[in-house]
């Protein structure tokens, strides 16, 4: 019986040796760091190939991009140069911008001819500024970009608000009433008439 028990024990040491869980455990351990790897490399090589697919596919995409540029500045080149534009400027008008803009309106987009014979009869003061702004336009047109002068059309025309001169006027009982004179900048933009 001292025998089997010796049997037994040393039995149960054996069968608890396969508490090698601890080997099965690093044999595990082992394998698995090896397979990781192997798919970081898998995964990397197919990153790279997506890469240089991406790389080509860019490649193959700026090229017709390149050949639709030179499409479009052909495109461009063939276009008519748009129609110059001559500019003048009158600033510090002495005459309220609601006042202005009422002649503004109604010569805005005539012919040049007719401009000047709607200002040269109007009875309104800003008709006088407005009038020799024009003219000052189709001067610059014949000498600055030899352009005739009797053959533009008053393609835009705006009257802004400049500094008002504050002032004021004595009234009934010692009081002191504020005045404003207000100023105006106009600017005239003259373009050839389209035959």
């Amino acid at each position: 019986m001292a025998d089997e028990k010796k049997d037994k024990k040393a039995s149960k040491p054996a069968a608890k040796k396969p508490a090698g869980k601890t080997d099965a455990k690093k044999a595990k351990a082992k394998k698995a760091p090896a397979k990781k790897p192997a798919a970081k490399k898998d995964s990397k090589a197919k990153g790279k190939e997506k890469k240089a697919e991406g790389k080509k596919e860019s490649k193959a995409k700026k090229e017709p991009a390149k050949t639709e540029s030179k499409r479009s500045s052909a495109k461009k080149a063939k276009k008519p140069a748009a129609p110059p534009v001559v500019k003048a400027k009158a600033r510090y008008v002495r005459i309220a911008p609601r006042k202005a803009r009422l002649i503004a309106d109604q010569v805005r987009g005539m012919h040049i001819e007719q401009a000047r014979a709607l200002l040269e009869f109007s009875p309104r003061g800003a008709a006088h500024p407005i009038q020799k702004l024009i003219n000052s336009a189709a001067a610059n047109a014949e000498n600055n970009h030899d352009l005739i002068g009797d053959e533009m059309r008053v393609s835009s025309i705006t009257v802004d608000e400049g500094p008002t001169l504050r002032r004021f006027r004595p009234r009934a009982m010692g009081r002191a009433t504020p005045i404003n004179k207000r100023t105006s900048h106009i600017a005239v933009a003259l373009t050839p008439v389209e035959d």
